[in-house]
């Protein structure tokens, strides 16, 4: 969890003083695309919805506001979602 201490929170607002990843949180790291480096907190996901990914909220994809980066686990390593592409 060392690893994730410096790290941003998908949907964590820019002005928050604490924007890392919380104690007894479980999270994904976002591979690649728009949110590339961003952790998205899984926390109380159940297993299907975590093996499914999911289709985030960006601004800064391809569609522009509204617009969605999709994810999915990494074969190998669950810890890891790699981009799929972006969606309107």
């Amino acid at each position: 969890m060392s690893e994730f201490m410096q790290r941003r929170v998908y949907g964590a607002d820019h002005d928050d003083p604490d924007p890392g990843p919380q104690p007894g949180h479980e999270y994904r790291e976002l591979v690649g695309g728009p949110l590339d480096g961003l952790l998205v907190d899984v926390t109380g996901w159940d297993a299907e919805e975590v093996v499914e990914g999911a289709a985030l909220i960006t601004e800064i994809g391809a569609y522009g506001p509204g617009g969605r980066a999709q994810y999915g686990p990494r074969n190998g390593d669950s810890a890891k979602w790699d981009w799929e592409g972006d969606t309107p």
